[in-house]
């Protein structure tokens, strides 16, 4: 699908552009695409311009929420089917998504682009193919883009997370130049498309699964054990897990999933927030 190249909006943007041009200034100067540049748009009495396009303003935006130009009006970057989907805003500029209200990226601390960066730097990009096996936004992506990677599989399995990357300034576009045909991005569900891949043909994995209580499958043994087939030995592997309260789950699941990659074949130890894992 085509990345989006118009403006995104927030609550706090569209206030910032009826405040200037209430206060008389003829333009407005700041960031229309969450913070990855910095631009100017002319300011009108019914309408603004900017990238030589004009746009009613925006009036009764919701908090926490991302707006795009569909053409007819500002929209929310959200979806319903089965369960709402959305871009949220962040204050670090990279957004986060929710899947019925749940965050599905860390961002309490910092930017989940930043987060995003410690993960991808334990497992040295630089020449490397990579298996990403949960694309989500597609920040582990762009980081082994960032590092030098030699290419990268990445698979998404829920076509309305595609969606919002095509609208996310912060997700890799395959097609743009700046990926050099390195990335290649597949809808599929990797617990079953990783059958495909071929022996030791991947030097480095990144595997961001939804919790286990959604997607138990992507922690299984016999999906560790495919991932230990497709790695070269020696690959270095990254498992997010999160750090669920055992108090309440009654579980150690990043301990757990360190067993099960140990009997796979890995050797693995409890790193940031998921486990780091070399092939034996």
């Amino acid at each position: 699908m085509p990345h989006y190249s118009g403006p995104l909006l927030t609550r706090a943007i569209g206030e910032a552009l009826l405040a200037a041009r209430d206060a008389g200034a003829g333009t407005w100067t700041g960031s229309l695409d969450l913070g990855k540049s910095s631009g100017e748009a002319m300011l009108e009495a019914d309408a603004w311009q900017w990238r030589e396009q004009r746009y009613p303003y925006p009036h009764k935006l919701k908090d926490r929420t991302l707006y795009y130009w569909d053409g007819d009006g500002f929209e929310p970057v959200s979806r319903y089917s089965g369960a709402l989907i959305k871009l949220v805003p962040t204050e670090w500029g990279a957004p986060t998504f929710e899947i019925d209200g749940i965050k599905m990226l860390p961002t309490s601390k910092e930017s989940p682009f930043e987060d995003a960066r410690r993960k991808v730097a334990l497992v040295e990009p630089k020449g490397k193919a990579i298996l990403d096996t949960c694309g989500g936004l597609g920040y582990f992506a762009a980081l082994c883009l960032e590092g030098g990677a030699a290419r990268i599989q990445s698979y998404e399995k829920n076509a309305d997370v595609l969606w919002l990357r095509t609208l996310n300034p912060w997700s890799p576009d395959p097609d743009a130049p700046a990926s050099g045909g390195r990335l290649q991005l597949t809808h599929a569900d990797v617990s079953q498309a990783i059958a495909q891949i071929g022996d030791a043909s991947v030097d480095a994995l990144l595997h961001d699964p939804p919790r286990f209580g959604i997607a138990g499958e992507l922690y299984s043994q016999a999906f560790y054990e495919q991932l230990a087939r497709v790695l070269r030995r020696g690959g270095r592997l990254f498992h997010y897990t999160g750090s669920p309260n055992k108090l309440t789950t009654g579980r150690d699941v990043p301990r757990e999933v360190a067993k099960r990659l140990e009997k796979a074949g890995f050797k693995a130890q409890l790193a940031l927030d998921g486990v780091l894992g070399t092939r034996r």
